[in-house]
């Protein structure tokens, strides 16, 4: 995968990830998972309008709007007695907040592959974050349509 293709925000994450040794890029997406950005009010309220993930072991919903300036925003839940699968929903909400969706759509499906954490977590967590970003671009696709 071609770093320049990345939007900067995860072209970023994923040179830290890889800068690391196992154990610390482990520690690494622990830190994001307490990064992961709160849910804004207007969706506290409506659980309805977020998507579970199937693909993740643990209970993850994500929603991604378009803003009237285009931009992209997700948001995402997860429990807290599931940091890994936080910090990859963390990693995600925050690496495409305020992308363009061109830029989105341009995020190689293969980007959670990419940061080598396969030595560090389950094949199946990290196809759990492949599902994230593949429902995050069908969401997108969906509200441009819409």
């Amino acid at each position: 995968m071609d770093a320049t293709t990345l939007p900067p925000a995860l072209a970023e994450t994923r040179e830290d990830f890889l800068a690391l040794g196992v154990k610390d890029r482990l520690t690494l997406l622990l830190d994001f998972s307490n990064e992961l950005p709160e849910l804004p009010e207007r969706y506290r309220d409506h659980p309805d309008l977020l998507e579970r993930v199937e693909e993740c072991q643990s209970p993850v919903y994500i929603f991604v709007e378009v803003d009237p300036e285009g931009l992209v925003h997700m948001h995402a839940t997860a429990p807290a007695e599931a940091p890994t699968t936080r910090g990859f929903a963390s990693i995600l909400a925050q690496g495409l907040d305020g992308l363009t969706p061109d830029e989105v759509f341009a995020i190689p499906a293969d980007y959670p592959q990419s940061l080598g954490l396969g030595e560090a977590v389950s094949p199946l967590r990290v196809r759990g974050m492949s599902g994230m970003l593949a429902r995050a671009k069908r969401q997108l696709t969906e509200r441009i349509a819409a």
